[in-house]
């Protein structure tokens, strides 16, 4: 089995053709990515207008370019996935429609992929994960932690009460003058720095619930940053080391209550995975080595191309569910929000 994965719901344009091997592995062919960070760069954060524009210019060119790479023609698939939510609307409908005409085309079945599930499920792409398993997921749009019983079956057990783990970087980054994207260039200034310089607040943790709240810590920072000022390069690094270690705090305490909270709602957790962009944070893959060190339980951490947004995840959401016959149709709709538990999201607005 092959299948053809595109993703466009934010500001990486992918696209991927995964195989089934017959043992159960996934095989990733082609996973084309175009970048759209020195569009961005100027504005501090994606310019959602702007991501829509460079999508449509690559999406169809980057199709044919993982296609050539696996030596295939759209009729040899056996599925066509694309993301459909959640993300930025105009994004989304790009890779979406793209999805639906070269199914539509190649008389194959479309698959309308969660963008919240292929980062879920990725980690099984090499046959060695079995459900139930407890996740964190975390990116610059979400940060969520989750049962993941089985394809389609998903318990959110905590999630973020305002700021996003990879916003609330991006933001720090841009107080202390660092370069977009944020993540990466904390990171890289907290190496050189003294995290034990500032005393900067861990919000939630001793909580009994699962949920977290990055604006505390941010607002700190940046009080902490005018203080100081002008800020000097090694208070940069002072500052950026003393964040990341806060919230690599705050995670070890979230998923400990998350780990207490998965036991009770699924039994035991087969092994903890990490998902997202944040995942590709070295300091917090360590400490959730650490973590599942001490909680006894193996840590699955995608290679980290496979963090990141692309089109192999995309491929392979579609290949578990192609696997079980969950089709869609060429009506399934772009939603710019699209929870993977709704039972939790009724829960949070109030409607249930």
């Amino acid at each position: 089995m092959h299948v053809l994965g595109i993703e466009t719901t934010c500001d990486e344009t992918a696209a991927a053709i995964v195989r089934l091997r017959p043992d159960g592995t996934g095989e990733i062919l082609a996973d084309e990515v175009m970048s759209q960070i020195a569009a961005h760069a100027a504005y501090g954060g994606v310019v959602p207008e702007i991501a829509a524009r460079a999508h449509v210019e690559i999406v169809d060119s980057l199709v044919a370019r993982a296609l050539r790479k696996a030596g295939m023609r759209a009729v040899d698939l056996d599925g066509i996935a694309a993301a459909a939510g959640p993300g930025l609307i105009g994004g989304v409908l790009v890779g979406l429609m793209t999805g639906k005409g070269i199914a539509l085309a190649a008389g194959k079945p479309f698959l309308a992929i969660n963008h919240l599930e292929a980062h879920a499920l990725v980690a099984r792409i090499n046959g060695r994960l079995a459900f139930p398993y407890l996740l964190l997921l975390a990116s610059g749009g979400h940060t969520q932690i989750l049962a993941v019983k089985g394809v389609g079956d998903y318990e959110r057990l905590g999630a973020t009460m305002d700021d996003a783990i990879g916003e609330a970087f991006d933001k720090t980054a841009k107080m202390l003058g660092l370069p977009y994207p944020g993540g990466p260039a904390v990171e890289a200034a907290a190496r050189d720095g003294d995290p034990l310089r500032f005393a900067l607040p861990r919000p939630m943790i001793g909580r009994p619930n699962a949920d977290f709240s990055l604006s505390g810590l941010k607002t700190a920072t940046r009080q902490t940053a005018q203080a100081i000022a002008p800020l000097r390069p090694r208070d940069v690094a002072d500052l950026a080391a003393s964040f990341q270690a806060a919230v690599v705090d705050v995670i070890e305490d979230r998923m400990r209550v998350g780990l207490g909270r998965f036991r009770k709602s699924a039994g035991a957790a087969t092994a903890v995975v990490i998902a997202g962009g944040v995942a590709a944070n070295g300091a917090i893959r360590e400490a959730m080595g650490r973590f599942c060190a001490q909680a006894g339980v193996p840590l699955f951490a995608p290679p980290l191309n496979l963090c990141t947004d692309n089109g192999a995840m995309i491929a392979w959401a579609g290949m578990e569910r192609l696997r079980r016959g969950m089709v869609d149709d060429l009506s399934a709709p772009a939603r710019p929000r699209w929870p993977l538990d709704p039972k939790a999201e009724r829960s949070l607005n109030g409607k249930a």
